[in-house]
């Protein structure tokens, strides 16, 4: 048996947590459920929306399947999955977007992996406060050390881009790439106007891919990416970008199968790995069995062949897929009307999932 801990989150979490689990167990999958709190709820018990125990949880397995989650205001987390991200040094991001037949797009046939690097970039979170004295400070030297002027008005933010940050994550691209059968692997950056940051970025990009002949490699500017992603985005396959192009890039290709209600996500370090939604935990559909399960269902996808349980992986995607596809026990939000009477709810969706295995 394989432990695992599922994180059941708040607002629509605990229900597309169960729906999720059912569909995993059906596959065969050996897995041991360490069950485990996060969010709103339990910050109202608790006094704090990340408990010890949910932590040392992830931390003993290793891996965890964790439902969306509510930053709670006023805890002093920014932001709990990247107090996560931090904890655990997951670094890479993964978002696989595939189109499914019956998913309503203006595409089809897209099969797009986006490798975001978690750690550094904008996203690192070292930023100045307009006004203050070590802003103004901070103001000073660079206005010195720089022919540039920053006007003393100004909000700062450090953009680090490292050797090892940028390795690491286009290592993780490529290794990706190799396992999963993939072909290309595209490096994304704004090279050209930002020299030392974006520039160290493709350059230590190129050197990695010198250590995988068997995988074709490119770079393009990120304005230039998103305008190939919309053109013609049957010429990428695994992209990898910063954090902050990343992010943007991410839900760009979502949109391109559908958008995150089909949009499954990683997080994943050297020591742990995180599966979720990318979606948020949409409160106001709490207890109401209406949400659609289908993006924390493909994370699970994911999550089993993290677990090399690839056979597994295979039956619960295909499952998936083809009741997608038959598009009578879906959610109201997969039917060509919202208001559809057909619509089935989470649970209802999951067991015919369950049997489609």
């Amino acid at each position: 048996m394989t432990n695992v801990t599922l994180v059941t989150g708040d607002g629509i979490g605990p229900e597309i947590a169960e729906a999720t689990r059912r569909c995993i167990d059906a596959t065969g999958a050996k897995i041991n459920w360490d069950i485990a709190e996060a969010g709103v709820d339990v910050m109202e018990r608790e006094g704090t929306p990340l408990p010890d125990a949910t932590v040392e949880s992830i931390r003993r397995d290793g891996v965890a399947l964790k439902a969306p989650i509510t930053t709670p205001v006023g805890t002093g987390f920014r932001s709990i999955n990247v107090h996560l991200r931090q904890s655990f040094d997951l670094y890479a991001c993964l978002r696989p977007c595939k189109s499914y037949e019956g998913v309503r797009s203006r595409y089809s046939d897209i099969d797009l992996v986006v490798v975001r690097e978690n750690t550094e970039d904008l996203y690192a979170g070292i930023e100045y406060e307009k006004g203050q004295d070590d802003t103004l400070e901070l103001i000073d030297w660079l206005n010195k050390h720089s022919d540039r002027t920053v006007k003393p008005d100004a909000g700062v933010s450090i953009k680090p881009i490292s050797v090892e940050g940028t390795s690491r994550i286009v290592r993780f691209a490529f290794d990706y790439a190799r396992k999963m059968g993939r072909k290309k692997v595209t490096s994304v950056h704004k090279a050209n106007i930002m020299k030392f940051s974006d520039g160290l970025w493709l350059d230590v990009s190129r050197e990695v891919a010198k250590d995988y002949p068997d995988i074709e490699f490119e770079d393009r500017i990120v304005d230039n990416m998103c305008m190939q992603l919309i053109q013609k985005p049957e010429l990428y396959d695994v992209i990898v970008l910063p954090n902050l192009y990343g992010d943007i890039i991410s839900d760009l290709a979502a949109g391109l199968v559908g958008g995150l209600g089909v949009a499954p996500g990683a997080n994943i370090g050297d020591k742990a790995a995180i599966f979720g939604a990318t979606h948020g935990s949409a409160p106001k559909y709490k207890g109401q069995n209406k949400v659609n399960p289908v993006a924390l269902i493909l994370s699970g996808v994911l999550m089993l062949r993290h677990l090399s349980m690839m056979d597994e992986a295979d039956k619960l995607e295909n499952a998936v897929a083809a009741v997608i596809a038959e598009g009578k026990d879906v959610t109201y939000d997969m039917k060509p009307h919202r208001d559809d009477p057909t619509a089935v709810g989470t649970s209802e969706m999951a067991d015919a999932i369950i049997a489609k295995m």
